[in-house]
């Protein structure tokens, strides 16, 4: 496949109120002497990407208006939330893997000549990505680029979410929506690393996998008994600190409940203002659209904000981001390993049925798109 050009999905707002996501042919820049040119052979579709390609549009609206074009509504009550991207044709997709096609004149960029690599740069959603060798990494003898797609976002923030609890002084995290593809990996570090964790999902079928995988403490939000499991197991494990990807609803503060009332149940002394433990969650997604709810009957050490990977990662410094990649890349077909629902193409992600599947966010349904495909 000649690589002077290749098709890249765009997404779109207009003025007007409609989502327009389409493929277009764009020139594929010759690699500097510090870069690579990689050929993208698998790049997964993310929650944290379907902000940026759907938006705030309603997937069920979805309507295909050529081969390479697919349009659906925004309702106006959300347009205000798209007013910094209206025009804009915006590239997607944080992260792949693929093979090094071409290669600048540097020893580092070289020596990535005909590897595969996995890469973490925006604009995936391509068949082409001319970028830094040192946004390369290289993937194992005999990985495939569908074992390394997804060897950044989720693995970096599963390793990130341990690495805050320890930061912070907390010895046992709670995580929601637990059965992903990141909460499998985290479940796996926890296991590893010796650390308690709570795994909160929403049916008896994700418990019985997240128990499959060793997991100890798992508890189901739809159960009728789910605060009394939620007050024991964080009880039992003692957890302070909870990541949440949720976000809507009452789960956050349901949370800091459950962490209150173990705190409270240790304490030696009654208190008027509560336990003087500190209680977190940070919310890193956004599953739930509903505002989130905190009803405060946890006292008042306690806290709720929001949690970003890449912030993190850089203030985190190079020594230990490095550390986390080296990992990633030893346990790439053990504790980080990806499960996908489906591959598609880019031009099955304009299907209008396909649309609607991948938006779901649904826990267990991970999609991957191969650029290379027909």
């Amino acid at each position: 496949m000649p690589h002077d050009t290749g098709l890249q999905l765009h997404s779109l707002v207009t003025a007007d109120g409609e989502l327009r996501l389409s493929l277009a042919r764009v020139e594929t820049p010759s690699p500097g002497p510090d870069e690579v040119t990689v050929r993208i052979e698998a790049t997964p579709i993310n929650p944290s990407d379907l902000g940026l390609l759907l938006g705030a549009a309603d997937p069920e609206t979805a309507t295909l208006t050529g081969t390479t074009e697919i349009t659906a509504k925004i309702p106006p009550a959300r347009m205000a939330a798209m007013a910094g991207r209206i025009g804009e044709a915006m590239p997607v997709g944080n992260e792949g893997a693929g093979t090094v096609i071409a290669a600048g004149a540097s020893d580092a960029a070289q020596s990535l000549l005909g590897k595969k690599v996995a890469v973490l740069g925006g604009a995936m959603y391509a068949q082409f990505r001319t970028l830094r060798a040192a946004d390369c990494l290289p993937l194992p003898e005999g990985a495939t680029a569908a074992d390394g797609a997804s060897c950044f976002v989720n693995p970096l923030t599963a390793l990130s979410m341990v690495d805050v609890m320890r930061r912070e002084g907390h010895t046992a995290l709670v995580h929601t929506a637990a059965a992903s593809n990141l909460g499998q990996m985290l479940v796996k570090i926890c296991l590893k690393d010796g650390v308690p964790l709570v795994n909160i999902v929403r049916s008896a079928a994700q418990a019985d996998l997240l128990r499959g995988l060793g997991a100890t403490h798992v508890v189901n939000s739809t159960a009728p008994d789910f605060i009394a499991d939620l007050t024991s197991a964080v009880t039992e494990t003692g957890a302070t600190l909870a990541f949440d990807a949720i976000g809507g609803g009452k789960l956050a503060s349901q949370i800091l409940g459950a962490m209150e009332t173990a705190a409270v149940s240790r304490a030696t002394a009654y208190s008027r203002y509560g336990s003087t433990v500190h209680k977190q969650v940070y919310i890193y997604g956004a599953l739930d659209l509903r505002p989130t709810e905190l009803v405060r009957n946890y006292g008042m050490i306690w806290g709720v904000g929001g949690w970003l990977l890449t912030p993190f990662l850089m203030k985190i410094g190079a020594e230990a981001r490095q550390a986390m990649r080296d990992r990633v890349a030893d346990e790439l077909q053990t504790t980080f390993k990806s499960h996908y629902t489906q591959e598609i193409s880019l031009a099955e992600t304009l299907q209008p049925d396909i649309l609607k599947a991948y938006s779901k966010r649904a826990t267990g349904e991970k999609y991957l798109i191969n650029p290379s495909k027909d």
